[in-house]
């Protein structure tokens, strides 16, 4: 078999999508599935109209050889390239990690709705309706979607596609050697509190900082450090500087393995989105061992056994939040335990297994 992948994002790109497009760049192979992938990122530089159309192009063009198309996302890449495997009557099959009508309508539209009540009302912004109806048909016309996450599946369920139509296959992590710490984090005392992600306002960073406010009235030695980018950066470094000063950082982007590190490094790993579809994140920081709070919500809970293998708290409960932080700052043996059960449960998460199931699904046509 031979696969066209196309890809919103490739490595060095951070995010979901550049990891599993290199997963299966690499693994699927080892399957007897032969792998292309046409990265959106050799267009980005064209205006937005000229570069779906030379995607498109370049869809056409590299499609000819292939058996099937495997978009990993159902709008950017998913519409050209089903356009294209329409028109080359191959099959279409396209990977979902998250709502791309609601991201877009919570950053750019006004939308303030959380995601499980936004896929319940049809009164939205029109951009936002233009996206919800592409993502919809996208997904409605593939010979099978693919999420990472039973919450996900829900998700895409809502929008009206067939449960039997959508198949779940777990995320993967990519087995890297931790970096280089960042001299201002390896400067900085202990304990270490530490968050990674896109800085957009589902990701709850303020949330964060609060929390660490709080904690240092009982323990002021501890020190915060963000890694990520995104629209909310400029608007985070000014709440953080007013809230903890020099104890807290803004690191910008790093490196996948010096983020490796960061968290390898932390005390305490804090994920505080108000949506997940099923973070890699969160794989990755159980991998190095490193004690989690995270919310409850999206796939959160098929990582997150709570008081097992990290703590859970329920989403915008600020207090709740606190409360574990402080708890796991104070109890160094507590954080170890989990550290020690989140390490052995991130097992599951391998590439092998992940690109099997993929496998799977792409050959039973």
């Amino acid at each position: 078999m031979r696969l066209l992948i196309a890809t919103p994002l490739y490595p060095p790109d951070p995010g979901g999508p550049a990891t599993y497009a290199k997963i299966l760049e690499t693994e699927l192979p080892k399957l007897g599935i032969q792998v292309g992938v046409l990265k959106f990122g050799d267009v980005r530089r064209l205006p937005k109209v000229l570069r779906h159309a030379a995607y498109f192009f370049l869809l056409m063009r590299a499609g000819r050889d292939a058996d099937a198309f495997l978009a990993l996302d159902p709008v950017s890449t998913g519409l050209p390239t089903l356009i294209a495997s329409k028109l080359l009557r191959k099959p279409f099959f396209v990977k979902v990690v998250g709502d791309y009508a609601w991201e877009q309508g919570t950053q750019r539209y006004g939308v303030r709705l959380l995601l499980d009540e936004f896929v319940r009302t049809h009164h939205v912004p029109t951009m936002v309706s233009f996206f919800r109806k592409v993502q919809t048909y996208v997904a409605s016309s593939a010979t099978k979607v693919i999420v990472p996450s039973e919450y996900l599946k829900g998700i895409v369920c809502a929008w009206g596609v067939p449960s039997e139509q959508i198949s779940v296959v777990y995320n993967a992590m990519q087995t890297e050697e931790p970096g280089t710490l960042p001299l201002s984090v390896n400067a900085a005392t202990r304990p270490r509190v530490v968050s990674v992600g896109r800085l957009v306002p589902w990701k709850g960073m303020p949330g964060i900082i609060d929390a660490v406010v709080v904690a240092r009235e009982t323990l002021p030695e501890v020190t915060l450090s963000i890694a990520g980018d995104g629209p909310d950066r400029d608007k985070l470094e000014r709440f953080m500087h007013a809230r903890l000063g020099t104890s807290g950082m803004m690191l910008g982007p790093l490196s996948h393995a010096d983020t490796l590190a960061l968290i390898q490094d932390a005390d305490v790993f804090i994920l505080n989105s108000t949506y997940e579809g099923l973070s890699h994140l969160l794989i990755e920081a159980l991998a190095q061992g490193t004690a989690i709070i995270a919310t409850d919500v999206g796939g959160n809970p098929e990582l997150i056994e709570d008081g097992k293998n990290g703590l859970l708290v329920p989403q915008g409960d600020r207090t709740a939040l606190s409360e574990a932080l402080l708890h796991l700052l104070k109890t160094p043996l507590h954080r170890e335990k989990l550290g020690s059960r989140a390490r052995e449960s991130a097992k599951r998460f391998s590439t092998s297994v992940m690109a099997k199931a993929t496998a799977d699904i792409l050959t039973a046509v």
